[in-house]
């Protein structure tokens, strides 16, 4: 018998299924090929948690594989004698997630590890800022983040906020290993656990904890006010976490007229209105266009499930809506940050950014003309968390703004991860103070484009599906990374970047990346245009990001469109 086999019959006899989870099993009884998908191996435990479709089964989020994974955390944690610290968990809209929030609770109960648990769902910065503020060892966030419906997550933080480093992971990973699924797992009645003291139930006021330190973060306090009676934004949270403080934030800060789409307002795990619930695509604005037109409003803005990314939509000057990326929505606030503390005179004393690897050299052109430390990092919150702690530990240095390309943003130190609320309330005071100039959003970022030169980001991703979809992206990166493109196009590669060895090599000469290790590769031309190619940890798909300079974007998407053939031929070999 085939070992997926083995493990099939092994759930299917298991007293801890229930019925339902029973008869699931039963119906897939003839399917080889789902059986295989769910019982070939468990879900990989890293330093982003877990994340896959809800199913019963070894590979897929269900109320077992968070049990085991918790099971894990908690051996870590009584290895740190930190179990008196205790672990905060939270929860998004998802379909199941308060379902597996207090699943995880209750096996760290089990284990006579305190748990603080948020009372409804919650957005995973505040998950990031409430274990800080209550000086928890480590956090929970039952999350997919923009994901499908058909998926949920686990996210694992430690001390400082961040997620897990990677020795840590390392150590619940070879936890689970060694943990039987039904055997080894503590659990406990919830509400016996709440009656002991070993569960306390967070709300109201850890928020109003946060929101404080959300709203400190404004550069211009007074902008919003400047321009209260004529300001109009539009806001969506995608049935998500971001439905009460988002809202909140932007009223505080004096926002009058706010438009939610009550459509989107409502919670729900299916997200009815939206094929997939990420604001890094056009077509979850269709309703808040609708309603920005009638309202006369110049601005969109959608947070996801958790409320961890924020996307934007603004009008240009035909009336119609164009996207802002994430890439763009990062330069502009870095520069409105820079400006904005500027004319107040209040820039904090050495001041520095982090980005990502594979994120838009215009901020970092912005940075380096304002004087202003630059620092790129892998992708990965985490590794911006990673950098504010070094500051923090030499006690030098002012954070000023971190993000990613992937529509995430924070400014602050309180919390460690990207925080959609604090982002939306800057967005929000940026577009007022240009608005009090006269421009839009997309007028402020021509003229930034004029300043800088015109440049130009986008991803394509190839998906490598099924049982044969991991094996397949080894073989496209090892392709890549053992005989590497010397030219995309017509133009020659002069730098690669291969951060799994840890080795740069520019025009025959090599150096160090002075990053950890990664499953990325970086590819500079000799006209300065960047490609970098890195599978997800998260999804069965390669993105290959582009990062390209030109004189207007019909130039960039011939650029573009000329580096794809090269990819494309490498890829199909």
């Amino acid at each position: 018998m085939s070992i997926f086999m083995e493990n099939y019959e092994k759930w299917l006899s298991a007293n801890a299924l229930s019925k339902e989870e029973k008869a699931e099993l039963e119906a897939i009884r003839e399917n080889e090929t789902e059986i295989a998908l769910r019982f070939s191996s468990g879900l990989s435990f890293g330093t982003a948690g877990l994340r896959g479709t809800m199913k019963t089964g070894m590979n897929a989020m269900n109320r077992h594989t968070v049990a085991h994974a918790t099971q894990g955390l908690a051996n870590l944690i009584r290895k740190e004698n930190c179990a008196e610290r205790g672990v905060a968990v939270a929860y998004d809209s998802r379909n199941n997630s308060a379902l597996f929030a207090k699943t995880a609770a209750s096996v760290l109960a089990a284990n006579r590890i305190r748990v603080y648990l948020f009372d409804g769902l919650r957005p995973t910065p505040e998950l990031s800022f409430a274990l800080r503020e209550l000086n928890c060892v480590a956090g929970i966030n039952i999350t997919a983040s923009h994901n499908p419906k058909e998926y949920n997550g686990y996210k694992a933080y430690w001390e400082d906020g961040a997620q897990l480093p990677p020795e840590h992971a390392d150590t619940v990973s070879a936890e689970i290993r060694s943990l039987d699924i039904f055997r080894d797992v503590k659990t406990t009645d919830l509400d016996e656990a709440i009656q002991n003291g070993l569960v306390t139930m967070i709300g109201e006021d850890m928020d109003e904890k946060y929101l404080q330190q959300v709203l400190a973060q404004a550069v211009n306090p007074e902008a919003v006010k400047k321009v209260a009676d004529e300001l109009k934004i539009v806001y969506s949270p995608l049935h998500g976490a971001g439905h009460k403080l988002v809202p909140e934030v932007m009223r505080r800060i004096g926002l009058k007229h706010l438009y939610t789409v009550d459509e989107q307002m409502v919670i729900d795990g299916n997200f009815p209105t939206v094929k997939k619930p990420n604001p890094e695509y056009p077509d979850v604005f269709t309703l808040g266009i609708a309603l920005a037109n009638r309202v006369g409003s110049d601005l969109i803005v959608a947070t996801d499930p958790d409320a961890d990314r924020v996307g934007v939509m603004a009008r240009k000057s035909d009336g119609t809506f164009t996207t802002i990326t994430g890439n763009q929505m990062g330069a502009l606030l870095i520069d409105y940050i820079i400006t904005a503390y500027r004319e107040t005179d209040t820039m904090p004393k050495n001041p520095y950014a982090v980005k990502s690897i594979v994120t838009s050299e215009l901020a970092g052109k912005i940075c380096a003309a304002n004087g202003i430390k630059m620092h790129n990092v892998l992708t990965g919150f985490k590794f911006i968390g990673e950098v504010i702690k070094n500051y923090e530990k030499s006690g030098d240095g002012s954070f000023l703004f971190g993000f990613e390309e992937s529509y995430g943003y924070l400014k602050g130190t309180y919390a460690r991860d990207k925080d959609a609320v604090v982002a939306s309330m800057l967005i929000c005071e940026m577009t007022a103070y240009y608005r009090a100039k006269g421009m839009t959003l997309s007028e402020a970022l021509s003229a930034l484009f004029e300043k800088y030169g015109f440049c130009y980001e986008t991803n394509v991703e190839i998906y490598m599906e099924g049982l044969e979809g991991p094996a397949k992206m080894a073989a496209l990166m090892d392709r890549l990374r053992k005989n590497p493109p010397t030219q995309f196009g017509n133009e020659p590669v002069t730098l690669v970047g291969d951060y799994l060895t840890g080795i740069i090599t520019e025009n025959g000469k090599t150096s160090p990346t002075g990053l950890p290790k990664s499953n990325v590769l970086y590819y500079r031309m000799q006209c300065g245009d960047v490609i970098v190619a890195r599978p997800s940890g998260t999804e069965p798909k390669i993105k290959f990001y582009y990062m390209l300079e030109a004189e207007d974007l019909d130039t960039a998407k011939k650029k573009c469109a000329a580096y794809q053939e090269t990819l494309n031929a490498i890829a199909n070999a």
